[in-house]
């Protein structure tokens, strides 16, 4: 039977290659980013429905789940992929308002999100999240210490998120890639993981045995040494 995604985050970087790779494998696939004109774009490409949505608005997660369910049905994979970092900020320059957008997109939506496919599938007994945090808990760095913070604290509700699930017959993955060359950074970098790259190794954690559970799995470029 061929399964359902939903993916957050999909008209850049990993998001879009991963959205590629799962319908070259034959995935019914959701997708979402802020950009409508690039939205519109890929689903043109890949002949999926999508939403343009801005992911930091308090009901946005609520109601884009609701549409992926609509157009797909029962959803089978969320793959809360979307984030962002505003730029290495020392803490004496960070403002709130710099603080509650990172929290609003790093955390509360991709929290929701789960919240939302854990009710849905976990009434089906089937399904899995899958969250895309970052290397960066592993580590500690000046100027990124709002992202940073986000992260971690995803990085513990991921923590939570499979116990709670494997109660209700739910996988749950946590994806903490290392350096990725995309536009996410300042300056190219060319001899970071390929955008590609990062998305196989989320797509052979989606595809794993059904017996199997990945429940972490961090990948970094050889170039990387901050662990």
């Amino acid at each position: 039977m061929t399964r359902s995604a939903l993916l957050t985050g999909a008209t850049g970087g990993i998001g879009q290659a991963l959205a590629r790779q799962l319908h070259a494998g034959g995935f019914r696939i959701f997708i979402t980013g802020r950009d409508e004109t690039r939205l519109r774009g890929l689903c043109d490409e890949l002949h999926c429905p999508g939403l343009a949505i801005d992911l930091a608005a308090v009901d946005a997660p609520t109601r884009l789940y609701a549409a992926a369910r609509d157009a797909l049905g029962p959803i089978d994979i969320l793959i809360n992929n979307a984030g962002f970092n505003k730029a290495k900020t020392p803490l004496v320059d960070v403002t709130a308002e710099d603080i509650d957008a990172s929290y609003a997109l790093n955390l509360r939506a991709p929290m929701l999100l789960a919240r939302e496919a854990l009710r849905d599938m976990g009434a089906r007994r089937s399904g899995h999240i899958v969250n895309i945090i970052s290397s960066v808990v592993h580590f500690r760095a000046e100027n990124f210490s709002v992202y940073t913070t986000m992260k971690n604290a995803l990085h513990a509700f991921n923590g939570c998120l499979i116990k709670e699930a494997r109660l209700v017959g739910v996988k749950v993955t946590g994806v903490y890639p290392g350096g990725v060359d995309t536009a996410f950074r300042a300056q190219p970098r060319p001899d970071y993981l390929h955008p590609e790259s990062a998305a196989a190794m989320i797509l052979n954690c989606i595809t794993a045995p059904d017996d199997a559970i990945v429940h972490e799995i961090t990948f970094r470029p050889m170039v990387e040494s901050n662990f």
